[in-house]
């Protein structure tokens, strides 16, 4: 079924099937759950509050919280005044979130679910505020008192195609975000390709856990959801996330490099990997366990399970596939609405990111870079027509600042970034994100970033993960440099990696070195070891533990 806006379809299942779950929000290890009838009366009810403020039209909202039952109420309460919606990364300081609603020019903003809101209060202007005090939030007006004293909007107003629906502010890996703004139309088109390319049944279930701030989680999980008359389901917290996901058994799962490589981690925790060997090659022990695996992390009705954000070794996926997991890569940006290129069950080649998809044309600049046009594309950066301009070939594809290859077939394979390129002291460009894929098979290792600006070879930053923070520093020494020994030969002269240095701080979105979408803040965790790349290089060790 195809719907002109996330609001048409909404209103669809509201109105034909208001007894249907809609949301199921866990407190305490139970779930609430709201039909979309119910839903539909609460965020009416949200909504007249909106209305009151007599904002003039396609004014700016801002939410700020964590994925939840209230964050797509809250969306869907902004849509039907005609309002446009500003997500803000629940873990952003109190900084960040003033630039962004000032930036924004937000009118009003509701605050959800956040682990402690008083430390990011101060970055509220003086605008309206709806609080949810379900989540121990209790500033400006609650939702649950405007719920009490308003009464359900009746007339909603009718989303245009071309109207502005979102404007979503990147994760910032490489400075200040920018808002990228999408319309109505071009959600509705994502969505709608989405429904004709998957075969996912009519209300699925889907667990919503990657930030509804990012262009993924937005478009995949909660647009094309509502879609599909969904059944969504959300985390309570980090040490109920698998209980949560596995209560769930979603149709559908996504999810980015590093909890791909959190739950093999995991796995290998509970049943080596020789013991897990063993397992698989008997026949019929074997499939209980991969039946057993499957249904413990969540996925045993998964139709569709898919990666993106980042790239992920094949390694993993093939690690993956002996267990009865086929990931699908896909490859998309804030920019182009995620319409871009997909791995489909039917058609999947490891080591890809797919074939452009219906109504994707892509090509490759003289310099590699990957040029995407389709007609969901932003319509520009708020404030920023230069910007804006400078992502735009004259012919009107969008300049997605990857690297990239077509095989014979038309997969996608992405090999680098241009602005994560570097020039070591012998004069010579390096590619990193190759080579840390490579490193990434090693399940000693966590986080990597490879750097070598001002010296002869690269080095590699390493954070180590559970496993190899468990072994002592002979057992890690020897793990790396037997890494290095693989790896090494299949790389040119000049990006050999000559040092692996041990990071003594993880990086974390809490101390600023990777984004909310888990990528690593590159020129940020260089600027700090920047100076020490000298005196690594010049170590007789081949391992360095820092600090």
């Amino acid at each position: 079924m195809k719907f002109d806006s996330i609001l048409d379809a909404f209103l669809h299942w509201e109105s034909t099937t208001p007894n249907q779950e809609f949301l199921r929000q866990p407190f305490n290890g139970k779930f609430k759950i709201y039909t979309y009838g119910e839903a539909g009366q609460e965020i009416r009810k949200i909504a007249s509050a909106i209305k009151s403020w007599n904002f003039e039209d396609n004014s700016h909202v801002a939410i700020l919280s964590k994925n939840c039952a209230h964050w797509i109420m809250a969306d869907l309460a902004i849509m039907m005044n005609g309002h446009v919606s500003i997500p803000i990364y629940p873990t952003l300081n109190a900084e960040s979130i003033n630039q962004i609603l000032v930036h924004s020019e937000s009118q009003a903003i509701i605050v959800g679910k956040l682990d402690d809101y008083s430390k990011q209060k101060s970055g509220v202007p003086d605008i309206p505020v709806i609080s949810i005090e379900t989540y121990d939030v209790t500033d400006g007006d609650t939702w649950e008192s405007l719920v009490e004293k308003n009464e359900p909007m009746q007339d909603v107003v009718q989303n245009n195609p071309k109207d502005l629906a979102t404007i979503i502010y990147t994760s910032g890996t490489t400075g200040m975000p920018k808002g990228v703004m999408h319309t109505v139309g071009s959600f509705a088109q994502v969505s709608n390709n989405f429904t004709q390319l998957l075969d996912v049944k009519a209300h699925p279930d889907l667990f919503s856990y990657l930030p509804l701030t990012h262009i993924a989680e937005r478009c995949i999980i909660e647009s094309t959801g509502l879609f599909l008359g969904a059944r969504f389901s959300f985390s309570e917290s980090l040490e109920t996330f698998a209980s949560n996901l596995a209560s769930t058994q979603p149709d559908i799962f996504f999810a980015v490099p590093r909890i791909w490589s959190k739950f093999q981690e995991k796995i290998l925790e509970s049943m080596p990997q020789k013991k897990l060997n063993k397992i698989l090659s008997i026949p019929i022990l074997g499939g209980i366990v991969k039946k057993k695996i499957r249904s413990k992390l969540g996925m045993s009705r998964a139709n569709l399970v898919a990666s993106g954000a980042a790239p992920l070794a094949v390694s993993i996926m093939e690690w993956y596939r002996k267990i009865g997991i086929t990931i699908n890569q896909g490859y998309g940006m804030t920019e182009d609405c995620i319409l871009s290129h997909y791995n489909l069950p039917e058609a999947n080649k490891f080591g890809t990111v797919g074939k452009a998809t219906i109504g994707v044309t892509s090509k490759l600049s003289a310099e590699g870079e990957i040029l995407v046009k389709n007609n969901c594309l932003m319509t520009g950066y708020f404030k920023e027509p230069e910007k804006t301009a400078e992502v735009f070939t004259h012919d009107g594809f969008l300049r997605t600042g990857d690297v990239g290859e077509f095989d014979h077939d038309g997969y996608l394979s992405i090999t680098g970034r241009i602005k994560d390129q570097f020039k070591t002291d012998k004069g010579k460009y390096i590619s990193p994100s190759p080579i840390e894929l490579e490193f990434s098979k090693n399940t000693d290792i966590d986080q990597i970033c490879i750097v070598g600006m001002g010296i002869p070879q690269p080095i590699a930053l390493v954070v180590l993960s559970e496993s190899g923070n468990s072994k002592n520093k002979e057992d890690i020494s020897s793990s790396l440099t037997e890494t290095m020994r693989l790896i090494n030969p299949t790389l040119e002269a000049y990006e050999k990696i000559s040092k692996v240095i041990i990071m003594k701080e993880v990086w974390s979105i809490e101390n600023g070195l990777i984004t909310p979408t888990m990528k690593i803040k590159r020129n940020q965790v260089e600027k700090i070891h920047m100076p020490m790349y000298k005196q690594w290089f010049s170590s007789e060790e081949d391992v360095i533990f820092e600090g």
